[in-house]
């Protein structure tokens, strides 16, 4: 065989390759959009909304024509609250569905902090709609993960700056057991000290039905307020039993996670005069007008209820905000991941129903302590209790 042959076949067999290359590229009508919630087991408490949340968001994005002209196609698995199975439905969206990003993390910060280690290796944009801090520090080792909840260290800078107004200088620390409860817990030890508090520590697992022996020795050790830090039911038994045991008249008040109308409806009586730490979103009607939050929290509200038949929560907000800084990204970035990813460190000033987002290379978390406010639960509502 002659050279020449050689050379003109080598031409036509890598003509046909940039040809299939291209078609293929042409034949991408969708930015693939991959997520993992959890619907059944323990943490399915969360999931119906979250869900609900990107479904809104979701439509609504593509109704309006997509991102640059293509459809968002959305990949969908149920980890069932359980971490391997969380891990295999993330593999299957990596390798088989071949996703621009993901978006959630099965509604667990331990389950998103397995998942990360997936999508990190694979850099693959991943957005967590869940709590810890821990999913996105240090930046350096996740520079492919990001958050659409606020850090923990914001929130015990919101709730230290309510102490100091209200003078109180020694609480309790009631947190269980799990990455969301622990990473409070290590945050308080790095916030309290700077701002002049005193933590006494107590912990629970989230499945326990009695916390009076923590309940006892905070009682005994005269704190002047209760944070409770837990996404279980097990905080509506460390709400009954506070009041109970005779420590009712100090302050009780819950962390974001708990910012649930049914956790509220199951305290009962035990519910009044309890404080909860909050996004904006719950209670978007008592804003001032001049709050930017305000306008897109009273849409959501209203489109959430007429296709849902029920008000939306603070987790739909989660998850909602979530998909809406992927489609700034891919508005950017397009199918190229790197491009997503510093489209997505590039999100400033961004009004959402959860607050005003700003990222950055070494911010991977969008909002701060000023987009948080204390609530309090009165006729079956959440109302403004604090809002700066």
């Amino acid at each position: 065989m002659n050279s020449s042959f050689l050379r003109r076949s080598t031409k036509v067999l890598a003509g046909f390759a940039i040809l299939g290359a291209a078609l293929c590229a042409a034949a991408q009508q969708t930015y693939k959009v991959g997520s993992v919630l959890s619907m059944t087991g323990p943490a399915a408490f969360l999931g119906e909304d979250m869900k609900a949340g990107m479904e809104l968001a979701l439509d609504e994005i593509n109704a309006k024509g997509g991102v640059n002209g293509k459809k968002i196609e959305w990949f969908f698995y149920d980890a069932e609250s359980q971490t391997q199975k969380g891990l295999s439905a993330t593999r299957r969206l990596l390798t088989q569905d071949k996703v621009e990003m993901i978006v959630g993390g099965g509604n667990m910060s331990g389950m998103a902090i397995a998942m990360l280690q997936l999508t990190e290796k694979a850099s693959v944009p991943f957005i967590s709609t869940e709590g810890s801090m821990q999913i996105v520090t240090p930046v350096a080792e996740r520079p492919w993960t990001f958050k659409s909840t606020v850090d923990d260290d914001q929130v015990l800078e919101r709730l230290a700056d309510y102490f100091a107004k209200k003078g109180i200088k020694k609480i309790a620390m009631l947190a269980d057991s799990s990455g969301f409860g622990q990473s409070a817990v290590e945050q308080w030890k790095k916030v309290a000290p700077a701002r002049g508090l005193e933590v006494v520590y107590e912990s629970f697992n989230p499945t326990d039905t009695d916390m009076a022996p923590q309940l006892n020795k905070l009682k005994a050790a005269g704190v002047q307020a209760i944070v409770c830090w837990t996404v279980t039911p097990a905080g509506v038994v460390a709400m009954k039993q506070a009041k109970t045991l005779g420590l009712g008249e100090i302050p009780f008040i819950h962390s974001y996670g708990f910012v649930d109308k049914r956790y509220m409806d199951l305290a009962g009586d035990a519910a009044k005069n309890v404080l909860l730490v909050s996004v904006k979103f719950p209670v978007g009607e008592d804003l001032p007008d001049s709050d930017p939050a305000k306008p897109r929290i009273l849409a959501l509200n209203k489109n959430f209820e007429a296709r849902f038949k029920r008000r939306p929560n603070q987790f739909a907000a989660q998850t909602y905000d979530a998909i809406y800084l992927a489609k700034q990204a891919l508005e950017k970035g397009g199918a190229d991941k790197e491009k997503v990813r510093d489209a997505l460190r590039g999100i400033r000033n961004y009004n959402g129903v959860g607050g005003t987002f700003n990222f950055s290379p070494s911010q991977h978390s969008g909002l701060s302590k000023s987009d948080l406010v204390l609530l309090k639960y009165e006729d079956g509502r959440f109302r403004l209790a604090d809002y700066q």
